[in-house]
């Protein structure tokens, strides 16, 4: 019987905080330099994983770039709620902020040929957050997630620039079979889209238009236009209690 290194959830999970802390405090890079490059190597020879040295300088060398993109997505969420009082609140409180930043930090990793790892701070992040981006999904600048809990988005989505997505929303394929693990199985979705709760696109092949907004609890399986609007109608009735209803 075969063992596997299932301990490595836990130096995962610390490895990925302290990789956050990082990007976004000079003070924690200080101190934490040492122990990111010696425990990301040691999680890469645990996987059976060869030049990680090459790998690791060329994952540091794209941080400044990931910190440059996680900026922008920070004003997107500052921009676009209402509820937010500062960037710095978005920083410190915001899962959905937190989810994105950890996957664009994976993404540079899955980009760069390690999959395993990216796959477990995903998973990480995923369990706090109840987000779900695999880290192969392609995100565009000024990314926004509002809420987020309940959000699913496969490995072969692509999402253009400034698009909103709100809690509940599945970007997933319709088929599961093995057999696709190499084509796109899931959605594209286009600059300055909006899809709120519970929204369900599925396929590889469906693509939505630019400037559209997708409504709640809608079923999509077919590309839509650009600048169109999506909804889902159901009748709601209001009327009075009947006596003895509580």
């Amino acid at each position: 019987m075969k063992s596997y290194n299932v301990c490595l959830k836990d130096t995962v999970k610390t490895f990925t905080k302290r990789l956050f802390y990082s990007l976004f405090d000079c003070e924690q890079e200080e101190v934490h330099s040492d122990y990111l490059e010696k425990t990301f190597l040691r999680i890469l020879s645990k996987l059976e994983i060869g030049n990680g040295e090459t790998i690791w300088t060329e994952f540091k060398q794209k941080l400044p770039e990931i910190r440059q993109a996680l900026d922008l997505d920070a004003i997107a969420f500052e921009n676009n709620d209402p509820a937010s009082h500062s960037l710095e609140e978005i920083y410190m409180a915001y899962p959905g902020f937190h989810a994105i930043s950890i996957y664009r930090l994976s993404h540079a990793l899955y980009k760069l040929g390690v999959y395993i790892l990216p796959r477990m701070m995903s998973e990480y992040i995923h369990g706090i957050t109840g987000i779900d981006i695999h880290p192969g999904a392609t995100i565009g600048k000024s990314f926004y997630i509002d809420h987020g809990t309940g959000i699913v988005i496969g490995e072969t989505s692509i999402i253009g620039e400034h698009v909103k997505i709100y809690q509940g929303v599945t970007l997933g394929g319709i088929s599961i079979a093995k057999s696709l693990a190499s084509t796109k199985r899931h959605p594209t979705i286009e600059d300055n889209v909006c899809i709120y709760a519970n929204a369900t696109i599925l396929g590889g092949d469906i693509v939505i238009g630019a400037n559209s907004i997708i409504g709640a609890n809608v079923w999509i399986t077919q590309s839509v236009p650009e600048n169109s609007l999506v909804t889902y109608q159901t009748e709601i009735k209001i009327r009075p209690k009947k006596n003895g209803i509580r």
